[in-house]
C-alpha cells in the first residue's frame, strides 16, 4: 500500500495543516516500511524517515518483506527531526489508538507515526526474533551516506509478521539447533552456528534424500535437530517409524527428547501420531512410561480426535494395569459419549479387549438396559460384539443376551442389529444359536427375501447343527409340491444367495431332493436376472454329480 501523507510544503498552509494533522484516520495495520510521506524534499517511505530519527540509524523493518532495502538519506537533510521516544516506552503505550496519519511536521508527529507503524508490529503475536545487521557496503548504501550514523544494531525484537501454516512451527523454532550434521559422525565445517536458512536447507535435503530413496545410509542420529518437522512428513514420519523397529536404546532417547516437547500435538498428527504409536510399540518400559504421562489428563480429547484415538489404541495395547486404568478412568461419565463417537467407539472397543474387567465395570453399566438401541447404532453395534466376545462374567453375559433375545426379529432385519445376531449365531453358545434359529422360523422365507436378515439366515444355515438345518430347508420347500416358496426365492435378490447357501450346507440326501425341485423350473428361471445365479450353481452341481457317477461306475461294475 502506498499510502501518501501531505507534509507542509509553504508557510500558507502550516496553521491548517497544525490544526488538522492527526485528524484524518488510518488504521495502523496499513502502515508499512512502503507507506510513503510526502516531505519538503520529495516523497520518502515511512520506514527511512523512523531510521533516520533514530539517533543510532537503526532500521526497523518488517520481516515478512524479505529482502527490502530501504534508502537512508542524509541526516542533515532532517535536523529537525529529534531523537524519538524508548521502544519500551512505545510498546508499553501500544495500546493507545492511533490511527491517523496526517502532515509530518514536528517530532511529535513523527513520535506518533512511530508509535502507530510499531503498534501494527506488536500487535503481531507470531514470533519474535532479533533484527538482522545490516551493513552499510550494501547496494542499499550509496557512498554518500553518513558515516556519523556508526554500526547499525537491534535494540529490541520486533514481532514477525504472518506465521507458518504448521501448528507446531512456533515449537519447532525455538527447538531448532544452530549447527546441524549432515552426515553421521562427520564434524562441522565452520566453527560458527549455522543460519536459520542453513538449518532449513539441511533438513530439506535430508527430507528429500528420504523422498527420493537416497538416504540408506541415513540413520536416526542424522536428523536429530528435525526430528518433529521428521514426523509431521508422510515420508520423514515413515523413516523414523522404521528406523526405531532397530534402533537402539540410546538412539530412541535421543529421538524422544525432541518428541515430548510436542508429543500431545503430534498425538493428533496425520503423520506424527504414527511415529508416537511406534515408540508406544518399541519403546523401552521407561520410555513408554514417560510418553503416558503427557497421556494422562487427555484421554478423552485425544479418544475423540481421528488421529489421537489410534494412540490411545496403542498405549492400552502396551501399557501395564495401573496405567491402563489411570487412563479408561478419565473416559468414566463419558462412556456413551465414546461409543456413538466415530473416534471413541473404537477406543471403547479396546478397552474391553484390554484393560481388566473389573477396572472397567463402569463401561458395561453405563448401557446396560440400552442394549437393543446400541445394537441398532453404526458404532454400538461394534461395542456390543466387543463385550460377547471378551466379556466372560455369567451374570453379565446372560444380562445382555436376555436383551437380545427379546428383539431377535427386529435386530435381525436391521441394518446394523443383524451383524450382532450374526455374531451370536457364529460365537455365541450352542443353545444360544438354537434359541435364535427357533425365534426365526416360521418366518425364514420372508427373512431370506430381506437384505440384512438374509445374512442371518445364511449364517444360520452355515453354524447350525443337521437338525436346525433340516426344519430351515423344509421351510423353504413348503409343504406342497408347488414349491412356491423355493420359487420366489430363487428369483430374489437376496433369496438367490440363501438357496445357494442351502446347496452347499445341507447333507446329500437333502441337496438331491432340492435339486429335483430345481429342475423342472431351469427354463423358467434362466428368463430371471437373479435365477440365473441359481442354473449356474445347479448345473455344476449336476455335472459334478454326472462326473462323480461316471468314474465310480467302472469300480462297481
Amino acid at each position: 500500500m502506498n499510502e501518501r501523507a501531505s507534509f507542509p510544503r509553504s508557510s500558507s498552509t502550516n496553521n491548517l495543516q497544525s490544526q488538522r494533522r492527526l485528524s484524518d484516520y488510518a488504521r495502523p495495520e496499513d502502515l508499512t516500511p512502503d507507506t510513503m510521506i510526502n516531505t519538503d524534499i520529495g516523497p520518502v517511505p515511512l520506514g527511512t524517515l523512523l531510521a533516520a530519527a533514530n539517533g543510532d540509524g537503526q532500521l526497523l523493518r518488517s520481516s515478512n518483506q524479505t529482502g527490502l532495502h530501504i534508502p537512508v538519506l542524509d541526516l542533515h537533510q532532517l535536523q529537525y527531526f529529534q531523537k524519538m521516544s524508548d521502544l519500551n516506552y512505545i510498546a508499553g503505550n501500544s495500546s493507545r489508538g492511533i490511527r491517523s496519519i496526517g502532515g509530518v511536521r514536528s517530532y511529535e508527529d513523527l513520535q506518533v507515526l512511530e508509535r502507530a507503524y510499531l503498534e501494527a508490529l506488536l500487535l503481531q503475536q507470531v514470533q519474535q526474533y532479533q533484527s538482522l545487521l545490516l551493513q552499510k557496503q550494501g547496494p542499499a548504501f550509496g557512498p554518500s551516506a553518513d558515516s556519523s550514523q556508526g554500526n547499525v544494531m537491534p535494540k529490541s525484537q520486533i514481532p514477525r509478521v504472518g506465521s507458518r501454516n504448521s501448528m507446531l512451527q512456533n515449537e519447532k523454532s525455538a527447538q531448532m539447533s544452530s549447527t546441524v550434521k549432515t552426515k553421521k559422525d562427520e564434524p562441522s565445517s565452520s566453527s560458527h552456528p549455522q543460519s536459520g536458512n542453513t538449518t532449513k536447507g539441511t533438513f530439506e535435503s535430508l527430507l528429500d534424500a528420504v523422498k527420493n530413496n537416497k538416504a540408506k545410509s541415513l540413520e536416526l542420529m542424522d536428523i536429530l535437530g528435525h526430528v518433529v518437522e521428521f514426523s509431521t512428513d508422510q515420508f520423514g514420519s515413515r523413516f523414523i517409524q522404521q528406523k526405531l523397529e532397530t534402533a537402539s536404546d540410546e538412539e530412541k532417547t535421543k529421538v524422544l527428547a525432541e518428541i515430548i516437547p510436542h508429543a500431545r500435538a503430534l498425538m493428533i498428527d496425520v503423520f506424527g501420531n504414527y511415529v508416537i504409536q511406534k515408540f508406544f510399540e518399541h519403546g523401552t518400559e521407561s520410555q513408554r512410561k514417560e510418553l503416558a504421562r503427557h497421556v494422562i489428563g487427555h484421554v478423552l480429547p485425544l479418544t475423540l480426535q481421528m488421529y489421537g484415538c489410534r494412540v490411545i489404541q496403542k498405549a492400552l495395547e502396551v501399557a501395564d494395569t495401573e496405567v491402563q486404568a489411570e487412563m479408561v478412568a478419565e473416559l468414566n461419565g463419558s462412556v456413551m459419549k465414546c461409543i456413538h463417537d466415530q473416534n471413541g467407539n473404537h477406543v471403547i472397543q479396546k478397552c474391553i479387549e484390554c484393560v481388566p474387567q473389573d477396572r472397567i465395570q463402569f463401561i458395561i453399566s453405563s448401557f446396560l438396559g440400552q442394549v437393543v438401541t446400541l445394537s441398532t447404532h453404526p458404532y454400538g453395534c461394534r461395542v456390543i460384539q466387543r463385550v460377547l466376545e471378551h466379556w466372560n462374567d455369567p451374570k453379565t453375559q446372560e444380562t445382555i443376551m436376555e436383551e437380545i433375545m427379546g428383539s431377535v426379529c427386529m435386530l435381525a432385519q436391521d441394518q446394523y442389529g443383524n451383524y450382532v445376531i450374526q455374531h451370536v449365531v457364529q460365537h455365541g453358545k450352542p443353545h444360544e444359536r438354537s434359541a435364535i434359529i427357533s425365534k426365526l422360523a416360521g418366518q425364514i422365507v420372508k427373512m431370506s427375501q430381506q437384505k440384512f436378515a438374509s445374512n442371518v439366515v445364511e449364517k444360520c444355515l452355515t453354524y447350525g447343527g443337521p437338525e436346525e438345518r433340516k426344519l430351515l430347508v423344509n421351510e423353504m420347500l413348503g409343504s406342497t409340491d408347488e414349491n412356491e416358496p423355493l420359487q420366489a426365492m430363487m428369483k430374489d435378490p437376496f433369496g438367490n444367495y440363501v438357496v445357494q447357501k442351502v446347496l452347499e450346507t445341507c447333507d446329500s440326501k437333502s441337496r438331491e431332493l432340492i435339486l429335483s425341485r430345481i429342475k423342472v423350473h431351469l427354463n423358467a428361471l434362466k428368463k430371471y436376472t437373479y435365477g440365473k445365479h441359481i442354473v449356474s450353481r445347479v448345473e455344476k452341481l449336476i455335472a459334478m454329480g454326472e462326473k462323480h457317477t461316471g468314474q465310480s461306475s467302472p469300480n462297481s461294475s
